[in-house]
Formats: structure tokens, sequence, C-alpha cells
């Protein structure tokens, strides 16, 4: 069973956004090109993401369906469920965390002062890509997945569960459920307190713009 055109769009984007940026990741920080502090966000977010949602809503763990019971055969067999849960929460820590964090690092003059203290304005920055990117993703990646009828799993950062999740949006024949947008909102402030931590631990001694 081959895949169609917009699984296909998918499985790229997943394997994309996860994969990739973690190699390259990696590689820097072994050869000292990528601070300790923003290495300790990034796997601090992946854990975050893996048990604030990633886990529960790929295994069903809380009267939902796994992620194999959501999807095609031939989407389960190049996404296996056991390394679904893996790839979207390295996908959630670099493609969306540190993106968010370069949009911020932007926004205050290419320097760190954002992540020194709170900010109510860098604050709203993540809160607002956090935001755009889930709708997009819900939207337009794994809008099949998600769809109305498929039973998803409470979650500590899904707390209303299946039980209560209405509708929030229409568009283009797509819809957009509060089960599954909750996740970035409530970890909006969890990620910006995570980053001021590790800045503090890790980073105070660097200079702006590293």
């Amino acid at each position: 069973m081959s895949l169609s055109e917009p699984q296909t769009f998918t499985v790229t984007v997943l394997y994309a956004a996860s994969l990739l940026p973690a190699l390259v990741i990696f590689a820097l920080f072994l050869v000292g090109k990528f601070p300790r502090w923003l290495m300790a966000t990034y796997v601090g977010s992946f854990i975050l993401c893996a048990i604030g949602w990633e886990l529960w809503i790929s295994y069903g763990l809380v009267d939902g369906l796994d992620v194999a019971s959501r999807r095609p055969q031939a989407m389960n067999e190049v996404i296996p469920m056991h390394i679904n849960w893996v790839l979207n929460s390295l996908g959630d820590a670099a493609a969306v965390g540190l993106t968010g964090v370069f949009l911020v690092w932007l926004a205050y003059g290419r320097t760190n002062s954002a992540f020194k203290a709170w900010r109510w304005g860098a604050f709203a920055i993540l809160s607002a890509w956090f935001i755009a990117q889930n709708l997009f993703v819900e939207m337009y990646v794994y809008q099949q997945q998600l769809a109305e009828g498929f039973r998803l799993s409470w979650a500590p950062l899904m707390p209303t569960g299946p039980w209560y999740n209405p509708t929030l949006l229409n568009f283009d024949g797509r819809s957009v459920q509060l089960q599954t947008q909750l996740p970035w909102v409530l970890m909006t402030p969890i990620y910006y307190y995570l980053l001021l931590r590790c800045y503090k631990k890790w980073g105070v001694q660097t200079r702006d713009g590293v």
C-alpha cells in the first residue's frame, strides 16, 4: 500500500522536523557550537512534550484511540507507533520550541535579554508562535489523525480529555478542536519558565547572540 500525496507530506514534515534538527543540534553541541543552556532547553522540552501529551495520544493511554488506529496502515509502516511519540517530541522541541527562542531573540534586538528575566513581550511572542504553528499542524499536517470522530486520550496537558472537546473553528473543510489546542496554550508559560531556568544556570556568562 502506497502513501497518498497528503500522507507523504505528513511523513516528510515529521521526519524533517524531528531528525534533521536533532542531528544538527547534537553535532554542533559536540563541537562546542551549540550553547549548553539551549541544549538543556531542548532536552527539557522534549521530555515535557513527551510526558505532557505525546506519549498519551500515541498509545491512547486514557480513554482514547492509539495512533495506529487513527491512521492508514501505510502510514503505520513508515511511522511505527513505538517511535511516533519520539519523533513528535523531537519536532516539538526543535521546530517549535527552538524556533520560538529564535523569534524572541530576534525581537529583542538579537540579544539574550528576554532569557534573563520574565518579559511579557517575549511570552506573547512564544504564545503567538506556539498557537499559530499548532493550528497549522492540526489543520494541514495531522487533520486526518485528529479529525472529529477519533477519540484522543486524556493527557496532563490535555486536561479536558475526550470528555469535553468542542470544535473551536471550521475552515476550508477542516476543524480545530479544544483538546488538541490546549497542549501548546498550557505549554507556553512552562516552556518560558524552563528557558529562564536553563539560561540562569548555564547561560548567564555567555555573550548576547551566543
